[in-house]
């Protein structure tokens, strides 16, 4: 048991970089020439075009942030609203595991949930940051 709990700092650099690599891969056509298209799809969902700015700021530049390690708490609780927002605007409507449901957009959901409160681990710009404290949690 002692060897997996060695391995935390890996799973949580795992989890950040699988979540980190899949929100800049949605995230980079609507920084690199989709944005137009973007924000009048946020539009037609009824919420203002600007909210577009967010949504591509959570995809991409929180993409950026959590492969980085740096200011992981804000960009995963960015990610997990934007992805519930998701879920409630467009997937719901087609259920958990029907075509276009929302199984997808709920586990990246999940993913950034559980490194809000996880945090970056010890292999992150936030544990270098903070000089080491708070990378390490307290086993119980």
């Amino acid at each position: 048991m002692r060897l997996f709990d060695q391995l935390d700092p890996l799973g949580l650099l795992i989890l950040r970089l699988v979540l980190g690599i899949i929100m800049i891969a949605h995230g980079y056509s609507k920084v690199f020439g989709g944005f137009h298209q973007h924000a009048a799809f946020v539009s037609h969902l009824g919420m203002p075009w600007w909210m577009a700015f967010f949504s591509t700021g959570a995809e991409f530049g929180g993409g950026i942030l959590l492969i980085a390690g740096l200011l992981t708490r804000f960009a995963a609780l960015a990610i997990c609203i934007e992805m519930i927002v998701v879920i409630d605007k467009v997937h719901w409507k087609n259920g958990l595991l029907a075509e276009h449901g929302y199984e997808f957009q709920l586990a990246l959901a999940a993913m950034a949930f559980a490194l809000i409160f996880l945090g970056p681990g010890a292999i992150s710009l936030d544990a270098l940051r903070s000089g080491g404290r708070g990378a390490a949690r307290k086993k119980v």
